[in-house]
């Protein structure tokens, strides 16, 4: 089987983007990717993509071109783009391929998302008691967090602080105006504990990345960055997880512990072995819980980590070098890519103002969707 590269990386920038479909930005997303790759679009081979709100994926031939390429979509909620790459990295694991894409974009309306019940295998009553609306449930996912593990409101905060000091220094973020802990303690309380600059926004944006063999790689001749694993897994027994109609007397584990475990156990390495990780953060409080659930570190250590800045730029680990989604927004077909993308970028030594340093090797990334489907990938330099 062979090793996979990511050889080229494409992105439009995140945010609102008027007199452009989200197809017109997978498009420029996938030019910019080729361009960076040294490859014309003739040479891929294949592709998987997907897309919440902006058409199906492979319609894009339209544009690029019909040279006959495989071309599949891929549907997973927030972890689509995540499951796009684990696919188009087995593609080439596998030996079919030597030369892929993993596509991602997405154009949503303004305002919260509006899942329907029935879509999601749930009844009526659920989603009249206000729970398909995703700020309550993170909410009070949150508020039963904090309860048991000691998390204070102070900590949300400096989580929001972080996501928007870092997005001001990324080009493709959508907030770039660094917003100070008074302000976001004391803005507008949506759903409590979180105020509105402790959440994400849905957002416009595309990623492509470009996958080769080991062999095509260094045919390429550019910068050898190495899919060192790609894993998506669903929920198991006892978890609890968005959309969940009911919590569990038999704790389980979650989606994401379990696509964590699986993913350091297949490319041998462990939590301490990450020199920078891009974290699943719809809102702050999805990071903090993210940060114990991938393996860095225990339930309840999250308040000394962050108080001690150990997430910032300049930290043991820092997390959401671009701002994550607080900062970027969620084009949900596009926001798992956008964690790769960053991640490439930090191992390229490319990220500018927000560069990591240390010379950093190793790269992790985790997005988390409903109904509780998790998807993690690891980068080596």
């Amino acid at each position: 089987m062979s090793d996979i590269y990511i050889v080229g990386i494409g992105i439009h920038r995140f945010g609102r983007t008027d007199g452009m479909t989200g197809m017109d930005m997978g498009v420029a997303a996938v030019r910019s990717a080729l361009a960076d790759a040294g490859v014309d679009w003739p040479q891929i081979q294949f592709a998987y993509g997907g897309s919440d709100a902006s058409g199906n994926a492979d319609t894009m031939v339209s544009r690029l071109g019909t040279t006959g390429l495989q071309f599949i979509n891929v549907s997973n909620g927030c972890a689509t783009g995540g499951s796009a790459l684990f696919a188009a990295s087995a593609s080439i694991k596998a030996g079919e391929y030597d030369l892929g894409l993993a596509v991602g974009f997405d154009k949503h309306p303004r305002g919260a998302f509006d899942p329907k019940p029935a879509d999601w295998g749930l009844p009526d009553w659920y989603g009249e008691a206000g729970y398909m609306l995703t700020t309550q449930f993170f909410a009070m996912k949150l508020q039963r967090y904090m309860h048991q593990f000691g998390i204070s409101t102070q900590t949300l905060g400096r989580v929001a602080e972080k996501s928007f000091h870092n997005g001001a220094l990324a080009d493709h973020a959508w907030r770039r105006e660094p917003v100070d802990i008074d302000t976001i303690l004391n803005s507008q309380m949506v759903s409590d504990p979180l105020t509105k600059y402790m959440f994400c926004s849905p957002a416009e944006g595309a990623v492509v990345l470009v996958l080769a063999s080991e062999k095509k790689a260094r045919e390429l001749g550019g910068p050898m960055v190495r899919l060192k694993t790609a894993v998506m897994r669903t929920r198991p027994p006892g978890s609890f997880e968005v959309f969940s109609p009911s919590l569990s007397i038999q704790q389980g584990g979650s989606a994401t512990r379990v696509a964590s475990q699986a993913a350091f156990e297949q490319a041998g390495l462990g939590p301490k072995d990450i020199d920078v990780a891009q974290l699943q953060d719809t809102e702050v409080g999805a990071e903090i819980m993210h940060m114990s659930e991938n393996g860095f570190c225990a339930d309840g250590e999250q308040e000394a980590w962050i108080a001690e800045g150990r997430t910032r730029l300049n930290g043991v680990l820092p997390v959401n070098t671009d701002g994550g989604c607080i900062a970027c927004g969620e084009p949900i077909g596009a926001s798992g890519l956008r964690q790769v993308y960053e991640n490439v970028i930090q191992l390229r030594g490319a990220g500018g103002s927000r560069q990591v340093q240390g010379d950093p090797k190793t790269a992790y990334s985790h997005v988390y969707g409903a109904p509780g489907v998790s998807a993690v990938t690891i980068l080596t330099r």
